[in-house]
């Protein structure tokens, strides 16, 4: 099975460090977070890597290389310009096995191989990964109709919601719908494969989740990582 890893966003909201480097490369504590990534990949036997660059590409493709330090293939795709989360995917040829896709700034425990199982059970086109998270407004709350009348009143009310991991599985028929070198976001595609009737799955994990996109949560994340570094590479059999 093939991976792909989106590593060509230019992480805006980490400035001023990712001025000068990509996002993956962002470290947590002693490797960057994309070299964590690889190796979770290759610890779910998953050798075949395909990374989307962009923005700074050359100091990804200085460090990784070919991949064979860490027991991997990796091969590069290039974005001349910017084409969103799911565009650069109709630039990769040969995608004609189910694949996975990962962001390249996710540090997680999931176990890929229970998400890939779940996902060809239901024979989905598309599974997403979610994490459930809790949003707790510190003010009231009013509810009204379509016009100034007051319908409802919540006083400091806590929202649950489910979010996308930045993790999914894809079968090749999703690629149809990615016209090549155009841009393209995830929520578009999904909307797309929903307006055809394609069978969209999400696949609930209530284990460790952290996206790195902002400058709290790197540190938290650094932090999580340094207490309890041998729960992110278990090996899998």
């Amino acid at each position: 099975m093939k991976a792909i890893i989106l590593a060509g966003g230019r992480g805006t909201r980490l400035y001023p460090y990712t001025q000068i480097l990509p996002k993956p490369l962002m470290p947590i504590n002693d490797m960057p977070i994309l070299e964590v990534i690889i190796r979770q990949l290759k610890n779910n036997g998953i050798e075949e890597i395909i990374l989307t660059v962009g923005h700074l590409s050359e100091l990804l493709k200085a460090f990784f290389g070919d991949g064979s330090q860490f027991g991997v293939n990796i091969q590069y795709s290039y974005e001349k310009e910017p084409l969103g989360t799911a565009g650069p995917l109709g630039l990769i040829k040969n995608l004609d096995d189910t694949f996975l896709v990962l962001n390249g700034d996710v540090l997680t425990d999931l176990s890929l191989r229970n998400l890939i199982d779940f996902h060809k059970k239901e024979k989905a086109v598309a599974t997403i990964a979610m994490h459930k998270r809790s949003e707790k407004i510190d003010l009231g709350v009013v509810l009204c109709d379509s016009g100034p009348t007051v319908v409802g009143y919540i006083e400091k009310p806590t929202y649950d919601y489910q979010v996308s991991m930045g993790i999914y599985v894809f079968e090749p028929a999703l690629i149809k719908y990615i016209e090549p070198g155009r841009y393209l976001d995830f929520p578009n595609l999904v909307h797309k494969l929903l307006g055809e009737g394609e069978k969209v799955t999400g696949y609930l994990f209530d284990g460790y989740w952290q996206d790195l996109g902002r400058k709290d949560d790197y540190e938290r994340a650094t932090k999580d990582f340094v207490n309890n570094r041998e729960r992110f590479f278990k090996e899998i059999n």
